[in-house]
C-alpha cells in the first residue's frame, strides 16, 4: 500500500504529520509513504526509514489560498503533488491536514470523480455515547444538493461503514427536523422517498438531537446542514470541557477533586474527540482522499493514516464505484 502524505498542510506541520507518519509505519508493516515537503523544513523530523520516501517541493498552499486557484497555479505544492502522485498511479490514497477546499479540488480535479457520481461528499466518522460512532454526510463539500445526490452519498456512505467501519448491514438514516415521513423540505421528503427504495437499511429521518446516542451507523444530509451541525457539536464539546476545567480549577476543593478523576476526565474527553475516528473522507473520488483536522497532532494524522490503510485494503472506492458509479 502507497500513501502519499502533505507534509506541510495543517498547524502543526511538518512536525506532527511526520510524527504520526513513523507511528502508521510501525504499526502497517505492508505501508510505503511518500512525504511531500520541503526538505530543508521537514529535515529535523525525518529518520531514515527503507518505506519512507520524501519528495521535495517548492510550494506550500496557505489556509488562506483561493482553493481553485490554488491548485491550478501551484504544480509544485506538496499538496497537489501528492494527489497528482496518485492520479499518475505512483501512490494508492492521499492524506493531507491542509486547505480543505484545496484538497477536495485537487480531489475533484486531479484526482478525479468516479464516473457517474454527481457530487463527492465530505464525510467525518463522529464519535457517539456508546463509542461506535457514525459516519456523518456530507459536511460542506456541497453547498447546495438535490435528492439524488444525498441518495448517492447514502449509497456511498453504507459501502464505507460496512467495508472500513466493519458494521454489518449499516443503519442509514435522513436528517430531519422530526423523525416523521412527510417532514421537512422538499429536499428532505424526496430524498426520503428515493432511500425507501433504497438497496440500504434505511431507518427513516432522525433528528440531530438523537446523533449522540448512536441512533443510526450512517447519517445524510446536504452540505450547508451538516457543515453547521459539525462545527455545533465541535463548539459544544470544546466550550463544555472548557467550562468544566474552570470549575473544577476555581478552589482547592475542587482542584483535589479534579485530581481524584483525572483519569476519567481523560477518557471522557477521548470519548468526544472525532479525530480518534480518523479524518474526514471524500467519497465520490476516483481513488481515497483523506483530509485530517487542521490542528491534528501525531495520533489524529496516525488515526488518519489507519483509515487510508482501511480504505485500500477493502477497495473502497472500487466498491463504491460498483455501487453508485456507472461505465
Amino acid at each position: 500500500m502507497r500513501l502519499a502524505v502533505d507534509g506541510m498542510g495543517g498547524d502543526n506541520a511538518p512536525q506532527s504529520i511526520i510524527e504520526g507518519i513513523y507511528l502508521g509505519l510501525e504499526a502497517y508493516p505492508n505501508l510505503h509513504v511518500q512525504l511531500y515537503g520541503d526538505e530543508a523544513k521537514m529535515a529535523s523530523y525525518v529518520k531514515q526509514h527503507d518505506r519512507l520516501t520524501v519528495i521535495h517541493c517548492t510550494e506550500v498552499i496557505e489556509g488562506d489560498d483561493e482553493p481553485v486557484r490554488a491548485i491550478r497555479r501551484k504544480k509544485d505544492a506538496s499538496m497537489v503533488r501528492a494527489a497528482q502522485a496518485v492520479k499518475d498511479g505512483e501512490a494508492d490514497a492521499v492524506l493531507s491536514a491542509g486547505n480543505t477546499g484545496a484538497l477536495m479540488s485537487a480531489g475533484l480535479f486531479i484526482v478525479g470523480r468516479i464516473k457517474g457520481v454527481e457530487r463527492p461528499a465530505l464525510a467525518p466518522t463522529l464519535p457517539t455515547m456508546d463509542k461506535q460512532g457514525f459516519v456523518f454526510l456530507d459536511v460542506g463539500a456541497n453547498a447546495d444538493s438535490k435528492p439524488n445526490h444525498l441518495y448517492q452519498f447514502a449509497r456511498m456512505g453504507a459501502v464505507y461503514a460496512e467495508r472500513v467501519r466493519g458494521i454489518g448491514n449499516p443503519r442509514v438514516g435522513l436528517l430531519n427536523i422530526g423523525t416523521e415521513e412527510g417532514k421537512g423540505s422538499e429536499l428532505v421528503k424526496e430524498t426520503y422517498n428515493l432511500l425507501k427504495e433504497a438497496p440500504i437499511n434505511f431507518i427513516g429521518n432522525v433528528e440531530s438531537r438523537d446523533l449522540l446516542n448512536g441512533v443510526a451507523d450512517v447519517v445524510v444530509t446536504d452540505g450547508f446542514t451538516g457543515n453547521m451541525v459539525l462545527k455545533t457539536l465541535e463548539g459544544t464539546a470544546i466550550n463544555i470541557f472548557s467550562a468544566l476545567k474552570d470549575v473544577l480549577m476555581s478552589s482547592t476543593k475542587t482542584k483535589m477533586g479534579a485530581m481524584l478523576i483525572k483519569n476519567d476526565l481523560r477518557s471522557m474527553k477521548s470519548l468526544m474527540d472525532y479525530t480518534e475516528y480518523g479524518g474526514a473522507a471524500l467519497f465520490g473520488l476516483n481513488e481515497p482522499v483523506i483530509k485530517a483536522h487542521g490542528s491534528s497532532n501525531a495520533n489524529a494524522i496516525f488515526n488518519a493514516i489507519r483509515q487510508a490503510v482501511l480504505m485500500m485494503e477493502h477497495d473502497v472506492s472500487n466498491t463504491m464505484k460498483e455501487a453508485v458509479g456507472k461505465e
